[in-house]
């Protein structure tokens, strides 16, 4: 008899520890954290160094040897039982900002979300596709990485043509043959290529020039072309269509004049100018004291550039012109770096919220 005390008095205190065990991981599968000094204290109390568990398994050493790995399998769940519990309810308070739950009031407002804005840039492009979008033109675009004969070739700019060192070009040097495109024209040579007449299109994009960064200019910019294929278009038709975009975009107000020029890809080939919107024609520093602002180049389409799309230039004529999208945002918005399209500044950006 005297040899099983120390039994009984050793199954007497596992038994109590294993009911302890039962009621505490209870505790524990209940538990939640109304606040990061909460989460703190259920640390403390159970996997700190002086902790529940910790405790536990000191009393190790009162379980009899043969129920010794038994009874350390227990005391392993329980430990992860408290482990997890902890590192679920913290990354919930994490979740929730680790703000106690008696500070929160569900019933105020919440933070206002300010609301976004388009780009001036694309303001302007989107009030240029409109109008002609009117006038039956649809939109069409293509590749901004593009090849020598989409950019240049097609347009009548053989390989020699001194044109070709009016627009600083920037080539892939993996490929010299493969560069990024100096104007939007070249998805003009693509539609005419499909060869599905009459067209009349509208080509908005991205364009990039090797040009010295400053107030007025950039190495990249947004374009606009437009181009009309069908039988007995005429020069006439081009200055209807222009008349027409000037006097929606600027208003009745505004003059406007087509100056002579010179465009492989078009000829007849002309400028055309708007009195000055800042100064009203009577000249500023923006025109340069002339009161007049080139706004886009146009002409007929070139015969060389039909035949060299496969279309009969005995039987269809056509015109194209083109314009920068930055300048007339600048004439509009009133701004006078070209720069800040692209620097991405906030302040600058949320004018143009209510636009």
């Amino acid at each position: 008899m005297a040899a099983c005390e120390p039994l009984n008095h050793y199954l007497r205190a596992m038994e109590e520890m294993l009911k302890q065990i039962n009621i505490h991981s209870e505790e524990i599968s209940s538990f939640a954290a109304s606040d990061a000094d909460s989460l703190e204290q259920f640390r403390i109390k159970f996997l700190g160094v002086k902790g529940l568990i910790k405790a536990m398994m000191g009393d190790m050493k009162n379980v009899p040897v043969d129920r010794k790995k038994e009874f350390g399998q227990i005391m392993n769940g329980f430990k992860n039982l408290a482990e997890e519990k902890y590192e679920s309810e913290k990354l919930r308070i994490r979740q929730l900002g680790a703000a106690p739950r008696s500070h929160l009031d569900s019933s105020l407002p919440g933070s206002p979300m300010p609301s976004g804005s388009r780009h001036p840039v694309t303001l302007m492009r989107n009030r240029i596709v409109d109008i002609f979008q009117r006038l039956s033109f649809t939109v069409a675009e293509g590749p901004e990485i593009e090849d020598d004969w989409h950019n240049f070739t097609a347009l009548n700019l053989d390989e020699n043509h001194p044109a070709r060192d009016m627009q600083d070009t920037f080539y892939l040097s993996t490929d010299p043959a493969i560069l990024l495109r100096t104007h939007t024209s070249n998805v003009q040579i693509r539609e005419m290529q499909k060869h599905q007449l009459p067209i009349r299109i509208i080509c908005p994009g991205r364009v990039y020039r090797n040009e010295t960064i400053s107030a007025r200019s950039h190495c990249f910019f947004h374009q606009v072309e437009g181009l009309y294929i069908d039988e007995h278009v005429s020069f006439a038709d081009l200055k209807q269509t222009l008349y027409f975009f000037v006097k929606e975009m600027f208003g009745e107000d505004v003059k406007v004049r087509f100056r002579p020029s010179y465009f492989p890809f078009t000829e007849p080939s002309a400028e055309m100018d708007i009195s000055c919107l800042l100064c009203k024609g009577d000249g500023c520093a923006v025109c340069k004291r002339t009161g007049w602002l080139e706004i886009l180049g146009c002409g007929m389409v070139h015969p060389n550039v039909l035949a060299n799309c496969g279309i009969d230039p005995e039987k269809y004529t056509g015109f194209a012109f083109g314009m920068g999208v930055e300048r007339p945002a600048l004439l509009k918005y009133g701004i006078t770096d070209i720069r800040l399209f692209s620097e991405n500044d906030v302040r600058f950006l949320q004018q143009f919220s209510g636009v």
